[in-house]
């Protein structure tokens, strides 16, 4: 039971990058327009732009570079930081983590846990509720990202997996509605 309550509280943390910096280039190398992105890939991009949808924003894309910057930042962390979530404070882009234990995630599975957080966000105030955290939700639906990479990679700590998603340009701008 205890396993079973850690791994649900290590569901609930979260990371989001809270920036009001200017609009970063886009990702270095680009994205492959032409090419169909994986099953794993297509999953990511479906819950995300499902939960988009709900709230009127626009689509977003699926960036071959945001995703290989997201497994890089994965395996680094399961492979150097012991599967610990990553400092993404300093990167030029919208980041969500979710770290899981005892069992993988699927990537609908990894979305929808950070959309849950919907029920908290209160869209007039633009605010959370009190002791809740939304800024994985409203990183999720941030009008102006446009491209979204993820990644996981399985951990062997507690047969744990962690999730990272990418998003260009970032969310969250302090004092912006997400939509």
């Amino acid at each position: 039971m205890l396993k079973i309550l850690t791994a649900f509280i290590a569901l609930l943390l979260l990371t989001w990058q809270c920036s009001a910096q200017a609009t970063p280039p886009p990702p270095t190398g680009g994205s492959t327009p032409a090419a169909q992105p994986s099953s794993a890939a297509q999953e990511y991009l479906e819950a995300h732009n499902r939960a988009r949808a709900e709230v009127g924003v626009g689509p977003l894309q699926w960036s071959q570079a945001l995703a290989k910057s997201a497994s890089l930042i994965v395996r680094l962390q399961r492979d150097k930081q012991n599967c610990s979530f990553a400092d993404l404070s300093n990167s030029r882009y919208g980041g969500n983590q979710l770290w899981s234990g005892g069992m993988a995630v699927a990537p609908r599975a990894a979305v929808e846990n950070w959309v849950e957080e919907k029920k908290f966000y209160n869209y007039e105030s633009n605010s959370c509720a009190a002791d809740h955290h939304c800024g994985v939700y409203t990183q999720v639906v941030w009008r102006k990202s446009a491209e979204l990479g993820c990644a996981q990679a399985a951990c062997p700590k507690e047969k744990s997996s962690l999730t990272i998603c990418l998003y260009n340009p970032p969310g969250n701008v302090v004092g912006e509605k997400p939509y």
